[in-house]
């Protein structure tokens, strides 16, 4: 993993087919599913934001929904596009289903530095704030979840 911000652009992703996805749970170097998900398949990871809201669920993992404050997690780039799929699986996200059905919804946002400038645009998983809500989440006003 290097320190430096490597976001590609689309022209530079079908060259060299990285995928890139914002984590900002589970899947953050440190946590649980990073060793299982992601270890041993990330070329590049750098910390970053987003403008959303982050969420304690009562299940061990956060939530990110749309919204306004900052969100801060990190930028993972993949050399190999079908990790999307494991990470679909993990985040009960799958493409064919009415988003209600979904926990997540995998959208593509954009990702910013820890000073502010506009880095690049990747995926992420985000939840529906109604599904939020029946979970029962927590807003998290320093956009930062752990859990250790």
């Amino acid at each position: 993993m290097s320190n430096s911000a490597f976001c590609l652009l689309p022209s530079d992703f079908f060259k060299v087919k990285y995928l890139q996805v914002f984590v900002y749970g589970t899947l953050k170097p440190g946590e649980a599913n990073y060793k299982f998900y992601c270890a041993e398949y990330v070329v590049d990871a750098f910390p970053a934001m987003t403008n959303g809201l982050l969420y304690e669920l009562p299940f061990g993992y956060p939530a990110m929904t749309r919204g306004d404050m900052n969100v801060h997690g990190f930028v993972l780039s993949f050399r190999n596009p079908e990790v999307l799929l494991d990470l679909d699986l993990l985040e009960d996200y799958h493409p064919k289903r009415l988003p209600e059905e979904n926990e997540y919804q995998r959208q593509k946002i954009d990702t910013f530095g820890l000073n502010g400038e506009y880095l690049c645009t990747v995926w992420s998983y985000l939840m529906l704030p109604e599904k939020v809500q029946l979970f029962g989440g927590k807003l998290l006003p320093s956009g930062f979840w752990t859990n250790h």
